[in-house]
């Protein structure tokens, strides 16, 4: 059996505290989610759910959506594993799962994982051959091609070019996405994840910007520092909203317009919610209302 190709349509949702919320809810989220009209629901794999089983959660408890595991960590399960979990998905909900592989973080990787971290690309390189290779899955499936790179730096989306379906970019400014369309070439999907926050009263979205934006600042600063920013610092209200698009939902669809022209395939919004004093930005309950709020400016 071969894979199907998922059909992700140009806007989704990256559900990025998805595992601060109890299941049920969850589904319930994954639901509104599908009926206001997005073509995909990302969630994240961090020190929460497991990505692939969270995955066939979301899956069963909807009915079109594509889901996508934009960033399982590939020292969160071996490659074999990894290649018989997507093809039990592929096989149970045709064209509807993608899998995308993050080369994690050496505080992940050997605090909390017990692994020694290898250099990102050869130990991406190293999984790949060895998804491509593995010899476990439902009968009659065959390995898919359809997986995706989490890729920030150029080397992983040049990997990305060469050896995936494509790159997913989370959280970097719309010159970054030429950028990643220029090194992975025409034919390679490209979906980016934008953070936003909305509101009418900019100056309070400005300062939950900020602090989101802080959080992300630590593994972009040369990045960034390539795009025109040469000293990025949250303080800096160019940079915060070069990174974090804020304010009116159509301000955000206006991004993400932006985004599509500038050669992604997909955008995936993270919308933050949550007391921008705390110490990490943190959602709390489903963002419904502002996946409305931004459905009605994308979506129709």
């Amino acid at each position: 059996m071969t894979a199907r190709t998922p059909t992700l349509g140009r806007v989704g949702i990256w559900a990025g505290d998805f595992d601060a919320l109890p299941a049920p809810e969850v589904r319930r989220a994954a639901a509104a989610i599908e009926d206001l009209g997005y073509g995909a629901l990302w969630i994240p794999e961090t020190s929460g759910r497991e990505a692939v089983a969270q995955a066939a959660i979301l899956l069963a408890g909807t009915r079109r959506i594509t889901v996508a595991a934009g960033t399982t960590d590939v020292y969160a399960r071996d490659a074999v594993t990894a290649a018989a979990a997507q093809r039990t998905l592929d096989e149970a909900f045709p064209g509807r799962f993608l899998l995308g592989l993050w080369d994690s973080h050496p505080s992940l990787a050997e605090d909390v994982r017990g692994h020694r971290f290898g250099p990102p690309l050869a130990t991406m390189r190293a999984y790949l051959d060895a998804l491509d290779a593995a010899p476990f899955g439902p009968p009659g499936t065959t390995a898919s091609p359809h997986r995706v790179l989490a890729a920030l730096d150029p080397g992983m989306l040049a990997l990305a070019a060469g050896r995936a379906w494509g790159a997913t970019v989370l959280g970097m400014p719309v010159e970054y996405t030429r950028t990643a369309r220029e090194t992975l070439g025409g034919d390679r999907f490209l979906a980016v994840t934008q953070l936003c926050v909305l509101g009418d009263d900019r100056a309070h979205t400005a300062e939950a910007a900020r602090a989101t934006a802080a959080a992300a600042l630590p593994n972009r600063r040369e990045l960034l520092r390539g795009l025109g920013h040469p000293a990025p610092d949250a303080s800096d209200d160019r940079l915060v909203a070069a990174i974090v698009a804020h304010g009116r939902a159509e301000d955000v669809a206006e991004r993400v317009r932006q985004h599509l022209d500038a050669g992604a395939d997909h955008v995936s919004l993270h919308v933050v919610t949550g007391e921008p004093h705390s110490p990490a930005v943190r959602q709390r309950e489903p963002a419904v209302r502002q996946w409305e709020l931004l459905a009605a400016h994308l979506l129709t």
